[in-house]
């Protein structure tokens, strides 16, 4: 018994080469790659520019504040809205997907928790 399942693999084996599957793994690559590439290019200007362009980045803003801390705080805020449009595509585009591929998932290993 333990060589057909080898042979044939798991029901979760089989569904990783799946269509849908793949589907799926595409969407959230094609959300996460390219805004994680954007994230550490805003973070790496943020720490080039501390390091190396220390006139610019204390030139003040508005009384103490000044551009570095305009730019500490928006690393929060591009964090938050990074987040949040992750929701936003997982709710409409990943989500319906993978109850999809989870249905199939349990109906052919007869499982239905």
């Amino acid at each position: 018994m333990a060589v057909e399942e080898r042979a044939t693999g798991t029901v979760y084996e089989r569904f990783q080469g799946s269509a849908e599957f793949q589907e799926l793994r595409r969407r959230f690559r094609r959300f996460a790659f390219p805004m994680t590439a954007a994230f550490l290019a805003w973070y790496l200007l943020y720490v080039v520019l501390s390091g190396w362009a220390r006139d610019f980045m204390g030139t003040s803003v508005v009384g103490f504040i000044n551009v570095a801390m305009v730019f500490g705080l928006l690393q929060f805020v591009s964090t938050f809205l990074i987040a949040w449009l992750y929701a936003r595509h997982a709710e409409r585009s990943l989500d319906p997907l993978a109850d999809q591929v989870r249905a199939s998932v349990e109906a052919e290993s007869g499982d239905t928790k």
